[in-house]
């Protein structure tokens, strides 16, 4: 659905509204995107400095999560994105109502193209959003959880 326009418009627009309210009272039981795996990404506004919550697609690996900035191929990068750059340190996720201090790192090449094929594995709409964001090279991000000192 999401690989059409008007399906990218509404995962954009729509859906995380509804997830925002949705996941944390059924503790992700229930979610929009229905067998996709979702968490919840908490930041801290990159100008407001507001918290902020956003429901993400997520693919696990090697014990973190990656996350993909595509915004459904939009021309420019997401809030959230912009969010955890400015303020990596107040990041946190939200999984089946576990939450999780996360270190955010945008990956490079070799390794984005690597991680690339892993999400594109577990939701192929990535290589569509890539055509659809332009020249804009999608930032992937991988959430690694900080352990308690």
């Amino acid at each position: 659905m999401a690989r059409t326009r008007l399906g990218g418009w509404l995962f954009v627009n729509v859906f995380p509204a509804i997830d925002r309210w949705l996941i944390p009272r059924t503790r992700g039981h229930l979610k929009v995107a229905l067998g996709q795996p979702i968490l919840l990404l908490h930041t801290r506004g990159a100008q407001s400095g507001q918290s902020r919550t956003t429901p993400l697609l997520y693919t696990p690996h090697d014990g973190g999560f990656i996350v993909v900035a595509s915004k459904a191929g939009a021309a420019h990068h997401p809030s959230w994105y912009h969010n955890i750059r400015a303020h990596p340190e107040a990041v946190t996720i939200e999984i089946g109502g576990e939450h999780i201090a996360v270190r955010p790192r945008v990956v490079d090449e070799p390794e984005r193209s690597e991680l690339w094929q892993h999400v594109n594995d577990n939701y192929n709409g990535y290589d569509t959003y890539a055509k659809r964001a332009g020249g804009r090279v999608i930032p992937v991000v991988l959430l690694r959880p900080i352990s308690p000192s």
